[in-house]
């Protein structure tokens, strides 16, 4: 059995990739691009792949492929027509990342709430030992008890989050982007009601038409000036270019973002103007990625393969 990995970089090189062994020869590349996957794969019963598009250009020559073992829970690298014209089976892998993302998400929003930028620059400048008082009350904080935590996508992670927020004390809300997600633990509200009431408001939906610049010039002037958005689930999902306009004017008090438009970001994005990031915090795609994600991530992957093998369909999509 012939495993190829097509982008062994995006799982890490602390993560141990040695258990594929057991399930035949196994081929590893760092990266890979739609240029030579084609090559790459033509001796291949299994492909692991993360972001390379699987269809006719790359699996052409892939006249063995029995099985692409996708790396995450999206399948849209995937042409599902072609895979499922050949015989092609696909897994993916979910939930491996819900409590990595759901504590990414509250990094972002307690550094932008608590104002770490501006406390470890004052400590950090030589300021805090000039100062004539113990403390700085220059730049005020407010405590998350008692706040209204939006969530869009109420899904495993906006889940999470909602469990976590409430033991802040917050009261939740959320908005079904779908109008199909009802939970009778939380409140659900319309689209204008979780943006006007929102202190905290975080994202977790897929991305689709319905989602798709969701968060634009209109929602950012329905939210309270104090409001912190967070995106950690698809980044177009925010209107970039409307974003940075709303920073910039006060329009909202801050944003936390792990997604954005094009990964990797590219030059003459709006974002890259704010340079203040007490009112801007960009990571570039890590909330999945803790270490024990990762390894999770490996191991579902595994476990998809081997049951495939077995003749089982284990998270077939």
């Amino acid at each position: 059995m012939n495993v190829v990995i097509l982008e062994a970089n995006t799982l890490g090189a602390d993560v141990d990739l040695s258990v594929f062994e057991k399930l035949g020869n196994v081929t590893q590349y760092g990266q890979s691009d739609e240029e030579n996957t084609a090559d790459r794969v033509k001796d291949a019963d299994i492909i692991v792949v993360n972001k390379v598009p699987m269809n006719e250009r790359t699996l052409k020559k892939a006249d063995h492929l029995k099985m692409i073992a996708v790396t995450a829970t999206g399948t849209n690298i995937i042409d599902k027509v072609y895979t499922e014209k050949r015989g092609i089976s696909v897994s993916n892998v979910g939930g491996y990342s819900t409590m990595s993302v759901a504590q990414h998400t509250f990094a972002l929003a307690l550094y932008l709430i608590h104002k770490m930028n501006y406390f470890d620059t004052y400590v950090k400048s030589g300021q805090y030992i000039r100062s004539d008082i113990f403390t700085n009350l220059d730049m005020t904080y407010q405590e998350l008890d008692g706040k209204t935590w939006g969530i869009v996508g109420l899904g495993n992670i906006g889940k999470k989050v909602a469990q976590i927020a409430k033991v802040f004390g917050c009261r939740v809300i959320y908005y079904s982007t779908s109008g199909k997600n009802q939970n009778d633990q939380y409140e659900r509200v319309d689209f204008d009601t979780i943006c006007r009431e929102s202190d905290v408001l975080s994202i977790h939906a897929p991305l689709n038409g319905a989602t798709e610049n969701l968060m634009d010039k209109n929602a950012f002037q329905k939210m309270k000036k104090s409001a912190v958005l967070i995106n950690v689930g698809r980044g177009p999902i925010v209107n970039e270019t409307d974003l940075a306009e709303a920073l910039e004017i006060g329009e909202i008090a801050g944003a936390g973002l792990d997604v954005i438009s094009a990964e990797p970001m590219r030059e003459g994005n709006p974002l890259m103007k704010i340079k203040d990031s007490g009112k801007l915090v960009v990571t570039p795609h890590i909330a999945w990625a803790s270490t024990e994600a990762r390894q999770r991530l490996v191991r579902e992957v595994y476990l998809n393969i081997e049951a495939f093998l077995r003749g089982e369909k284990r998270n077939i999509v």
